[in-house]
């Protein structure tokens, strides 16, 4: 059956903008360099006219530039042509990418929006409201309970103003009977000599050497006393 009536053959898919964009665009690179050789040429029959005198030969070196000259522009119209169409495949593929992303965006959208709901079926508004309200009971009674063991025992409360300032007045005056010189009080001053050794009766220490050793110690030949002889004998 196949040899008679042959394979359906696949299609091939169409081509895309880009594949279009991209022939397109190696189209013009190929004018484009048909006319930059047009361009050379042309350059060079412009040198030989200036180098020719006015005659046959310059005409005919004209023609030829003519006709180069008459490609050149024949090429430069082409060119044109791809390069607005290769501008309008551009329109359509930025159009057709702003499509895809709109799509994408609709697709996010979609599933975020689906997954809020699930979650907002599990959070209630009066569930947060009855927590939050239970919270601020609790801190009012651990405020009360903070308060209450920081409660201080036997202080007297009728303390006024009056008593204050007379305490204050009755401790500055026995700090002022308490100090004397520079405003240092008495027991931060240091003691002095001469009333402490009068008020002990101490004597005065001796001066000069003690009696009965006005000789001094003989000494060996090292630095060390000499040992008596009587003393080495017994």
């Amino acid at each position: 059956m196949r040899r008679v009536f042959g394979v359906k053959k696949d299609k091939e898919p169409p081509p895309s903008v880009q594949d279009a964009s991209d022939r397109i665009n190696k189209r013009g690179e190929s004018v484009d360099d048909k006319i930059k050789r047009l361009d050379t040429e042309l350059a060079r029959y412009k040198e030989q006219i200036k180098k020719t005198r006015p005659g046959p030969a310059q005409e005919a070196v004209k023609a030829r530039a003519m006709r180069v000259l008459k490609q050149k522009r024949m090429y430069e119209g082409q060119r044109d042509m791809l390069y607005n169409q290769t501008f309008n495949l551009d329109q359509v593929a930025f159009a057709a990418e702003g499509i895809k992303d709109a799509q994408q965006t609709m697709t996010a959208l979609k599933s975020a929006n689906k997954e809020l709901k699930g979650m907002m079926k599990t959070v209630k508004i009066q569930d947060i409201d009855n927590l939050q309200d239970e919270m601020l009971d609790l801190m009012d009674v651990s405020n009360e309970i903070q308060e209450s063991l920081g409660r201080s025992y036997n202080v007297p409360d009728d303390i006024d103003e009056d008593d204050l300032m007379g305490e204050l007045d009755a401790l500055e005056a026995d700090m002022g009977f308490e100090t004397e010189g520079d405003g240092v009080p008495s027991y931060l001053q240091p003691d002095k000599d001469s009333d402490l050794d009068s008020e002990l009766n101490l004597p005065s220490a001796p001066s000069g050497s003690a009696p009965g050793r006005t000789n001094a110690q003989a000494e060996d030949e090292l630095g060390l006393p000499a040992v008596p002889r009587a003393s080495l004998r017994g």
